[in-house]
Protein backbone atom coordinates (compact mmCIF):
# COMPACT_ATOMS: atom_id res chain seq x y z
CA UNK A 1 0.00 0.00 0.00
CA UNK A 2 1.27 3.27 -0.60
CA UNK A 3 0.69 7.40 -0.03
CA UNK A 4 -0.93 7.37 -3.58
CA UNK A 5 -3.65 4.49 -2.55
CA UNK A 6 -4.29 6.31 0.73
CA UNK A 7 -4.93 9.57 -1.36
CA UNK A 8 -7.53 7.66 -3.71
CA UNK A 9 -9.37 6.40 -0.48
CA UNK A 10 -9.55 9.83 0.77
CA UNK A 11 -10.89 11.57 -2.83
CA UNK A 12 -13.18 7.94 -2.95
CA UNK A 13 -14.47 9.62 0.51
CA UNK A 14 -14.52 13.36 -1.26
CA UNK A 15 -12.42 14.46 1.50
CA UNK A 16 -9.32 17.00 0.86
CA UNK A 17 -6.21 15.50 2.96
CA UNK A 18 -2.56 17.05 2.68
CA UNK A 19 0.74 14.99 2.67
CA UNK A 20 1.02 15.10 6.13
CA UNK A 21 -2.28 13.84 7.00
CA UNK A 22 -2.14 11.61 3.78
CA UNK A 23 1.28 9.90 5.97
CA UNK A 24 -0.47 9.64 9.03
CA UNK A 25 -3.16 7.48 7.87
CA UNK A 26 -1.03 5.21 5.79
CA UNK A 27 1.00 5.02 9.07
CA UNK A 28 -2.20 4.30 11.04
CA UNK A 29 -3.33 1.18 8.88
CA UNK A 30 0.57 -0.24 9.34
CA UNK A 31 0.02 0.26 13.29
CA UNK A 32 -3.66 -1.02 13.06
CA UNK A 33 -2.34 -4.17 11.27
CA UNK A 34 0.42 -4.90 13.22
CA UNK A 35 -0.86 -5.15 16.68
CA UNK A 36 -3.60 -6.71 15.24
CA UNK A 37 -1.47 -9.60 14.88
CA UNK A 38 -1.60 -9.52 18.79
CA UNK A 39 -4.36 -8.27 19.95
CA UNK A 40 -8.26 -8.67 17.94
CA UNK A 41 -8.74 -5.24 16.90
CA UNK A 42 -10.58 -5.56 13.29
CA UNK A 43 -11.36 -8.50 11.29
CA UNK A 44 -10.11 -7.13 8.27
CA UNK A 45 -6.53 -8.11 7.89
CA UNK A 46 -5.60 -6.84 4.18
CA UNK A 47 -4.62 -3.22 4.00
CA UNK A 48 -6.74 -2.88 1.16
CA UNK A 49 -9.95 -3.91 2.47
CA UNK A 50 -8.92 -1.66 5.49
CA UNK A 51 -9.08 1.00 3.03
CA UNK A 52 -12.26 0.45 1.32
CA UNK A 53 -13.95 -0.73 4.67
CA UNK A 54 -12.77 1.65 7.09
CA UNK A 55 -10.89 4.38 6.25
CA UNK A 56 -13.31 5.65 3.57
CA UNK A 57 -16.60 4.77 5.65
CA UNK A 58 -15.05 6.87 8.62
CA UNK A 59 -13.95 9.41 6.04
CA UNK A 60 -17.86 9.88 4.58
CA UNK A 61 -19.16 10.90 8.19
CA UNK A 62 -16.65 13.78 8.14
CA UNK A 63 -18.60 16.66 6.80
CA UNK A 64 -21.41 16.16 9.14
CA UNK A 65 -18.59 16.47 11.71
CA UNK A 66 -16.94 19.17 13.91
CA UNK A 67 -15.40 19.22 17.41
CA UNK A 68 -15.17 18.79 20.25
CA UNK A 69 -15.83 15.32 19.01
CA UNK A 70 -15.65 12.41 21.16
CA UNK A 71 -16.03 8.87 20.03
CA UNK A 72 -18.03 6.02 21.59
CA UNK A 73 -16.65 2.58 21.21
CA UNK A 74 -13.63 3.46 19.44
CA UNK A 75 -12.38 0.05 19.25
CA UNK A 76 -9.05 0.01 16.89
CA UNK A 77 -9.73 3.92 16.38
CA UNK A 78 -12.60 3.66 13.64
CA UNK A 79 -13.70 6.28 13.05
CA UNK A 80 -12.18 8.83 15.69
CA UNK A 81 -7.99 8.41 14.91
CA UNK A 82 -8.59 7.90 11.40
CA UNK A 83 -10.86 11.51 11.63
CA UNK A 84 -7.96 12.81 13.84
CA UNK A 85 -5.32 11.74 11.20
CA UNK A 86 -7.06 14.23 8.32
CA UNK A 87 -7.64 16.67 11.02
CA UNK A 88 -5.03 16.87 13.42
CA UNK A 89 -5.77 20.35 15.05
CA UNK A 90 -9.50 18.70 16.53
CA UNK A 91 -10.33 18.05 19.80
CA UNK A 92 -11.07 14.72 19.82
CA UNK A 93 -11.98 12.46 22.51
CA UNK A 94 -11.42 8.25 22.03
CA UNK A 95 -13.73 6.47 24.94
CA UNK A 96 -12.81 2.69 24.88
CA UNK A 97 -13.56 0.73 28.18
CA UNK A 98 -11.73 -2.65 26.84
CA UNK A 99 -8.00 -1.61 28.50
CA UNK A 100 -6.30 -3.53 25.33
CA UNK A 101 -7.90 -1.60 22.80
CA UNK A 102 -7.61 2.13 25.18
CA UNK A 103 -3.68 0.82 25.40
CA UNK A 104 -3.32 0.66 21.74
CA UNK A 105 -5.49 3.80 21.22
CA UNK A 106 -3.07 5.81 23.19
CA UNK A 107 0.46 4.37 21.76
CA UNK A 108 -1.03 4.82 18.36
CA UNK A 109 -2.38 8.21 18.88
CA UNK A 110 1.23 8.81 20.35
CA UNK A 111 3.25 7.38 17.21
CA UNK A 112 1.00 8.98 15.20
CA UNK A 113 1.94 12.73 16.81
CA UNK A 114 -1.68 13.47 17.76
CA UNK A 115 -1.27 15.54 20.52
CA UNK A 116 -4.97 17.03 20.57
CA UNK A 117 -6.09 13.23 21.08
CA UNK A 118 -7.57 12.07 24.71
CA UNK A 119 -8.43 8.77 25.20
CA UNK A 120 -10.46 7.14 28.42
CA UNK A 121 -10.47 3.63 29.27
CA UNK A 122 -14.02 4.32 30.68
CA UNK A 123 -17.48 3.57 30.31
CA UNK A 124 -19.91 5.77 28.42
CA UNK A 125 -22.56 5.45 30.71
CA UNK A 126 -20.29 7.13 33.38
CA UNK A 127 -19.41 9.71 31.02
CA UNK A 128 -22.66 10.74 30.20
CA UNK A 129 -23.31 11.61 34.18
CA UNK A 130 -20.35 12.64 35.00
CA UNK A 131 -18.12 16.26 33.83
CA UNK A 132 -18.25 15.66 29.82
CA UNK A 133 -22.33 15.47 30.08
CA UNK A 134 -22.80 17.85 27.03
CA UNK A 135 -19.50 18.56 26.26
CA UNK A 136 -19.03 17.75 22.90
CA UNK A 137 -20.55 19.10 19.53
CA UNK A 138 -20.75 15.85 18.29
CA UNK A 139 -20.41 12.04 19.11
CA UNK A 140 -19.81 9.54 16.63
CA UNK A 141 -20.79 5.44 17.42
CA UNK A 142 -19.99 2.79 14.69
CA UNK A 143 -20.48 -0.64 15.11
CA UNK A 144 -21.83 0.08 18.53
CA UNK A 145 -25.05 -1.81 19.58
CA UNK A 146 -28.58 -1.12 18.48
CA UNK A 147 -29.61 2.20 17.55
CA UNK A 148 -31.79 3.21 20.78
CA UNK A 149 -28.95 1.99 22.98
CA UNK A 150 -26.55 4.18 20.98
CA UNK A 151 -29.03 7.27 21.19
CA UNK A 152 -28.65 6.71 24.98
CA UNK A 153 -24.97 6.32 25.03
CA UNK A 154 -24.26 9.03 22.79
CA UNK A 155 -27.57 12.13 22.97
CA UNK A 156 -26.24 12.65 27.10
CA UNK A 157 -22.70 13.55 25.98
CA UNK A 158 -23.86 15.86 22.82
CA UNK A 159 -24.68 19.80 23.36
CA UNK A 160 -27.56 21.49 22.28
CA UNK A 161 -27.25 22.84 18.82
CA UNK A 162 -24.75 19.57 18.23
CA UNK A 163 -25.33 15.56 17.42
CA UNK A 164 -24.79 12.32 17.38
CA UNK A 165 -23.97 10.45 13.95
CA UNK A 166 -24.33 6.67 13.85
CA UNK A 167 -22.48 4.73 11.41
CA UNK A 168 -25.03 1.98 10.91
CA UNK A 169 -25.60 -0.54 7.60
CA UNK A 170 -27.75 -0.72 5.02
CA UNK A 171 -30.55 0.97 6.65
CA UNK A 172 -32.05 2.54 9.52
CA UNK A 173 -33.57 -0.04 11.99
CA UNK A 174 -36.85 0.65 13.36
CA UNK A 175 -36.60 4.58 12.31
CA UNK A 176 -40.20 5.33 14.20
CA UNK A 177 -38.54 3.62 17.15
CA UNK A 178 -35.25 5.64 16.63
CA UNK A 179 -37.30 8.82 16.61
CA UNK A 180 -39.02 8.60 19.70
CA UNK A 181 -36.11 7.23 21.28
CA UNK A 182 -34.49 10.22 20.52
CA UNK A 183 -37.19 12.59 21.32
CA UNK A 184 -36.61 10.84 24.93
CA UNK A 185 -32.89 12.27 25.19
CA UNK A 186 -33.45 15.43 24.19
CA UNK A 187 -32.55 15.14 19.90
CA UNK A 188 -34.62 15.74 16.71
CA UNK A 189 -35.41 13.46 13.74
CA UNK A 190 -33.10 11.14 12.82
CA UNK A 191 -31.61 12.24 9.10
CA UNK A 192 -30.42 9.23 7.08
CA UNK A 193 -28.26 9.35 3.68
CA UNK A 194 -27.02 5.82 2.52
CA UNK A 195 -24.10 4.92 0.58
CA UNK A 196 -22.31 2.40 -1.21
CA UNK A 197 -18.75 1.56 0.11
CA UNK A 198 -16.24 0.18 -2.79
CA UNK A 199 -16.69 -3.68 -1.97
CA UNK A 200 -20.98 -3.10 -2.65
CA UNK A 201 -21.66 -3.08 0.83
CA UNK A 202 -24.52 -0.92 2.08
CA UNK A 203 -24.07 1.63 4.35
CA UNK A 204 -25.84 4.48 6.06
CA UNK A 205 -25.32 7.58 8.42
CA UNK A 206 -27.79 8.38 10.64
CA UNK A 207 -27.74 12.03 11.68
CA UNK A 208 -29.42 12.86 15.49
CA UNK A 209 -29.58 16.61 16.40
CA UNK A 210 -29.44 17.55 19.64
CA UNK A 211 -32.46 20.28 19.98
CA UNK A 212 -32.34 20.60 23.91
CA UNK A 213 -30.96 19.14 27.59
CA UNK A 214 -31.40 15.67 28.59
CA UNK A 215 -33.22 14.52 31.38
CA UNK A 216 -30.87 13.91 34.33
CA UNK A 217 -32.63 10.21 34.18
CA UNK A 218 -30.09 9.07 31.18
CA UNK A 219 -28.02 7.45 30.77
CA UNK A 220 -29.22 4.58 33.27
CA UNK A 221 -26.28 3.10 34.92
CA UNK A 222 -23.69 0.75 33.62
CA UNK A 223 -24.95 -1.74 31.33
CA UNK A 224 -28.48 -1.18 31.25
CA UNK A 225 -29.34 0.78 28.08
CA UNK A 226 -27.77 -2.71 26.39
CA UNK A 227 -29.79 -4.80 28.48
CA UNK A 228 -33.18 -2.69 28.36
CA UNK A 229 -32.84 -0.35 25.06
CA UNK A 230 -35.39 2.19 25.04
CA UNK A 231 -38.77 2.08 23.60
Amino acid sequence: MTPADVAAACAAAAVEVDADGTRRLLRYVELLLDANQRTNLTRIVEPREVLDKHLIDALLGLPRLAAPLVDIGSGGGIPGLVLACVRPGWAITLVESVSRKASFLREASAALGLSQVTVLGERAEVLGQGELREGFRCVTLRAVSSVPTCLELGLPLAEPGGGVLLYRGPQLEEPERAERVAHQLGGGAPQSSAYTLPDGSGRTLVWVPKLRATPERFPRRDGVPAKRPLK
